[in-house]
């Protein structure tokens, strides 16, 4: 079946119940809130009894089949919950899974959540098969770009809205930190009536719960978004980072850059050396016009000073690493 998103969910749920569904990806708060919605409206349905299989160590995969056929003395309908925290099932669970996708339990919804899964996990013959006939949501983490129309979203719920300075000052107060982020929508609703809220009002009412890692930085720099930037730097310094990663992230994405560029210069195709150089999503589009912003001249130097920061991390050579790093990392993203 098509999968849905998240945010479409609790449409499909008011037009039907499916009996199958199936969660999984590692936004844990989109997880939680489609498990819980699914609940919700199986418990409205007259499904009362529910049941919880948690897959864990040596798990006896015959309690999911004695649960399939077993019948409630109190409820005529049940929710059965799968969770299997490491998405692991294992050959016999394999095989389980397979026989329920064939076969759901009459009288039953089940729902399976499952964390993020590998190509290698999602192309496995189990999950093939419940993804063919459940209803599948996958929990995508919600990135930089679609983190204003998501918070919008949740304000437009409670019948608030922010203007333009005010959404973009949240954005970047609760970036990386989703959680934090449904936690500052409803506290606006508490403090605030219907309507749209002003930037001294959002100033006032939201704390700094962004929450960064090294991974982000490549986005942030080769975009050239220099605020950005050095709010994550900050973020990590304070958080207690350790300034070898993000120097390793940042070297990286350098000599990136320079295999892009020679491999460009030899007549390869963009798209060949993205795959080649595992540039996804949105560092594959912004790779290119990084590599024409800072030129080959400065990328050779950016190895120079990631070299030094390596020694004055060790000690070898004076200064501080963090104050090296992030004057190198905003030179790159200018």
């Amino acid at each position: 079946m098509p999968s849905l998103s998240p945010e479409a969910l609790p449409g499909a749920l008011e037009r039907e119940l499916a009996p199958l569904y199936l969660i999984h990806g590692d936004e844990a708060l989109l997880a939680l809130e489609a498990a819980d919605a699914i609940r919700a409206a199986a418990r409205a349905a007259g499904y009362l009894e529910r049941e919880v299989l948690t897959v864990e160590g040596s798990f006896d995969w015959s309690r999911l089949r004695d649960a399939m056929s077993s019948v409630s003395l109190f409820a005529s309908l049940k929710l059965l919950e799968i969770r299997i925290p490491n998405g692991k099932p294992g050959t016999d669970g394999g095989e389980a899974l397979t026989r329920l996708a064939e076969a759901p339990p009459a009288d039953t919804v089940t729902l399976i959540v499952l964390p993020k899964l590998e190509k290698a996990q999602l192309s496995g013959k189990w999950f093939t098969a419940l993804a063919a006939k459940a209803q599948v949501i996958e929990a995508k983490p919600v990135t930089r770009q679609a983190l204003p129309a998501w918070i919008a979203g949740r304000m437009k719920r409670q019948r608030q809205s922010l203007s333009n300075e005010a959404l973009a000052f949240f954005v970047d107060r609760v970036e990386g930190n989703l959680l934090a982020a449904r936690q500052e929508v409803d506290k606006l609703a508490l403090l605030y009536p219907a309507g749209e809220l002003s930037l001294d009002e959002v100033r006032a009412a939201v704390a700094n719960v962004a929450r960064f890692d090294v991974f982000g930085l490549s986005e942030a720099w080769l975009a050239g978004d220099a605020p950005r930037l050095s709010r994550m730097l900050d973020g990590l310094e304070a958080e207690g980072e350790a300034p070898v990663l993000v120097l390793w992230a940042l070297a990286e994405d350098v000599r990136t850059l320079l295999k892009l560029r020679q491999g460009l210069k030899d007549g390869r195709q963009l798209r060949d050396l993205a795959r080649e150089l595992r540039l996804w999503g949105a560092r594959q589009n912004l790779a290119e016009p990084a590599l024409r912003r800072v030129g080959p001249r400065r990328l050779m130097q950016a190895l120079s000073d990631c070299a030094l920061v390596d020694r004055q991390i060790k000690g070898v050579d004076p200064g501080e690493a963090w104050t090296t790093l992030r004057r190198l990392a905003l030179e790159l993203a200018t």
